[in-house]
């Protein structure tokens, strides 16, 4: 009877264990976390106090108050990009094979981290001048000027921001190339020994 009473128990325990795992599972696929229930739209327009977290790169919070969410959204792109090659340069370095730091990597790296931050810092002053400007003056002549410098300000942002996701891109896409054309002459190598 004992015996009976043990297998029970343990045969209820394993299956409350299994349920509760499948249960998990079954949330974690969907992609739901269990116990929480706040939705949050992907869509829904980012806020720097919140939403906001930097993988590499780091930026003034201030500076960023006046980009346009489409602007917030490509520079999170572009920091997890340069966070991928970050990691990749480690994971080298780690394999003891650093190599010889290339010209775009170095104009890339000068982007990121020195001209980048001025370019925000840039913007964000410009349109701290239009908004100290709009209490002293209500000519309209200058009103339409200070907005062509706005729109200037952000046309020339976006083709910094552009040309930086650009050069990322393909420089990850050289990463990649490479190795794949490593595994390609370790498998030549593999090939050629039998």
């Amino acid at each position: 009877m004992s015996i009976l009473l043990g297998v029970g128990v343990v045969t209820t325990v394993t299956i409350l264990y299994m349920g509760k795992k499948g249960w998990q599972a079954l949330h974690k696929v969907v992609g739901i976390t269990p116990g929480v229930l706040t939705y949050q739209d992907p869509n829904a327009p980012l806020l720097l106090s919140t939403t906001i977290t930097w993988q590499k790169l780091d930026f003034n919070g201030q500076h960023l108050s006046s980009l346009s969410d489409s602007q917030l959204r490509q520079l999170q792109r572009i920091d997890k990009k340069a966070a991928a090659y970050h990691n990749d340069q480690q994971n080298l370095q780690e394999q003891g094979r650093i190599s010889a730091v290339s010209e775009e990597q170095f104009v890339l790296h000068k982007l990121l981290y020195t001209r980048l931050p001025e370019m925000l810092a840039s913007h964000y002053r410009l349109l701290g001048f239009k908004q100290g400007l709009l209490g002293i003056t209500s000519n309209a002549k200058a009103s339409s000027t200070d907005d062509a410098k706005q729109a200037e300000a952000s046309k020339l942002l976006q083709e910094a921001l552009d040309n930086i996701e650009r050069r990322l891109d393909i420089l990850l896409e050289t990463l990649e190339t490479q190795s794949l054309q490593e595994l390609r002459v370790m498998k030549n190598y593999l090939n050629s020994q039998n």
